[in-house]
């Protein structure tokens, strides 16, 4: 039984969910625009294009193509300050992002905010992107992928990606150390993969948004809402 006092909230996936693109391409984007980056990128094409062609055979494992895909984007901002992030970042929310957003989505986030529901993004981009996403659209929780930030640059480096099974380790950290007592079972859930089954089992309200076959098939057969 939820305590008298627990919160109800909605999670949102961003790529696929919240928008039809992905952040990661609003990042190369950003570089390409500025014809900076060009070795980060072709190095970053050089390691991951060639695993493509295994993963399509089945050769390589999807989780483990997403989660090197993901640790390696930090790649593009290493040595970058605070202030070269906000640009990126920005950049990102508002010349990327937005272009790209689901409309019938969006209305649906800002219902769960009007009903002062706890509303978080969740999203495997990293973190200074998510929070720039989640400020655009006033959301006042962001969880992405933690990058590291040592001595007043961004390193390259990245821990364990906020991707798969690690969103709902992720989302349950982040609300316990800020000190919330969320009500996962009368909660919501919002994603577009069956890659996220993690968060969706996380809370009572799972909602299959523009779902990938995998996911549609184990919608229906578990009764969840679908939005499409």
């Amino acid at each position: 039984m939820p305590h008298p006092h627990s919160q109800t909230a909605a999670f949102f996936d961003i790529d696929g969910t919240l928008t039809s693109h992905n952040v990661w391409k609003g990042l190369m984007d950003f570089f390409s625009a500025r014809g900076e980056r060009r070795l980060t990128h072709w190095l970053f094409v050089a390691a991951h294009y060639p695993m493509l062609l295994p993963r399509a055979l089945r050769l390589l494992n999807e989780a483990d193509f997403r989660r090197a895909w993901t640790r390696h984007l930090p790649w593009y901002f290493q040595d970058y300050d605070e202030a070269q992030m906000t640009t990126l970042a920005q950049w990102v929310a508002r010349d990327h992002t937005v272009t790209v957003a689901r409309g019938d989505v969006l209305a649906l986030l800002r219902r769960h905010l009007s009903q002062g529901d706890v509303v978080a993004l969740v999203s495997g981009a990293p973190l200074p992107m998510v929070q720039a996403i989640a400020q655009m659209w006033n959301v006042p929780h962001a969880v992405g992928s933690p990058v590291e930030f040592r001595d007043g640059r961004y390193t390259g480096r990245m821990s364990e990606p906020c991707i798969d099974e690690q969103k709902a380790v992720y989302v349950r950290r982040y609300f316990a150390d800020n000190g919330f007592d969320i009500d996962f079972k009368n909660s919501y859930a919002y994603a577009d993969s069956y890659a996220d089954l993690g968060m969706f089992e996380m809370v009572g309200n799972p909602v299959a948004v523009y779902p990938d076959k995998k996911l549609a098939a184990l919608a229906k057969e578990r009764g969840w809402r679908v939005v499409s």
